[in-house]
């Protein structure tokens, strides 16, 4: 399976520890994942999204990437296809206009599905679908929903309507794929963000959160210091959130999610924690 990491934060931060420098940063954890990589990030509120094939561990262009990033969102994402060819096109994340998402699963089976899923797809996103793998349609079946309830390229979209879009497209995929004698369940552990928002969903493959630090080392000098950076949240704000498969390395606490469990911050950075449907 893949590698997932996803990074909110109230001022922008370089990532380059949890993508290349960390022990076990994204680009060690690509030696068992060697099939592809992406990372997004957000500059002026738009998305920069650089894919490859490749593996992250030696490649070059992700340690440049790496070492240059500096954002308030970033998504990052290391591949062991499942499904579909090794091409940047199969590589995550996903990007329509503001929106990102990357998933760590698999829908077993999925080529006998793809028709029963891409009819449950808009067709104005439908033909946006440019590779072969699962994680795309799961993407535009997203889009598909959400579209009914917010404008996509507009800021503002409220966390409510997300989250809904999210669980809708998880029920989506387990109502056409689950429950087949000779398969195993589908895996749809999701991170999607617009830059402002971002929402990460465990669906049976590991993902972990983290929103403060034993101890920040740069609280003497950062001007966004505030208690709810060394502590849980007391008045439901936090200054970052940060999603990972497993945890990373340093000074962030990190708790574990369960299955069917929404952690979330919204445009204004207020923290949500939400049980399965």
């Amino acid at each position: 399976m893949c590698r997932l990491f996803g990074f909110r934060s109230v001022l922008e931060s370089q990532v380059h520890r949890s993508l290349q420098g960390a022990d076990n940063a994204l680009a060690v954890q690509s030696q068992v994942h060697p099939d592809g990589w992406g990372v997004a990030y957000y500059v002026a509120g738009s998305p920069h999204l650089i894919k490859s094939a490749g593996t992250a561990l030696g490649d070059h262009l992700f340690q440049r990437v790496s070492g240059i990033v500096t954002s308030q969102t970033v998504l990052a994402h290391i591949r062991k296809a499942t499904q579909g060819e090794l091409t940047p096109l199969n590589s995550h994340p996903f990007q329509y206009g503001r929106w990102v998402m990357a998933h760590n699963g698999d829908v077993p089976g999925f080529e006998g599905l793809r028709e029963a899923l891409l009819v449950r797809i808009a067709p104005m996103f439908r033909r946006f679908l440019l590779g072969t793998t699962d994680s795309e349609v799961i993407f535009h079946l997203f889009l598909s929903q959400l579209s009914t309830e917010a404008e996509l390229h507009r800021k503002g979209v409220p966390l409510e309507a997300v989250v809904r879009a999210l669980r809708w497209t998880v029920e989506q995929v387990r109502e056409v794929a689950d429950g087949r004698p000779d398969f195993n369940p589908s895996l749809l552990t999701l991170i999607v963000t617009d830059g402002e928002l971002m929402v990460g969903h465990q669906g049976g493959k590991e993902l972990h959160f983290s929103t403060h630090k034993t101890a920040c080392p740069d609280r003497e000098q950062c001007p966004f210091f505030a208690p709810e950076c060394e502590g849980e949240t007391r008045s439901g704000y936090v200054n970052h959130l940060v999603l990972s498969s497993e945890p990373l390395l340093g000074e962030n606490v990190w708790f574990p999610m369960a299955p069917g469990e929404i952690v979330a911050v919204d445009h204004f950075m207020r923290f949500h924690r939400l049980p399965p449907a």
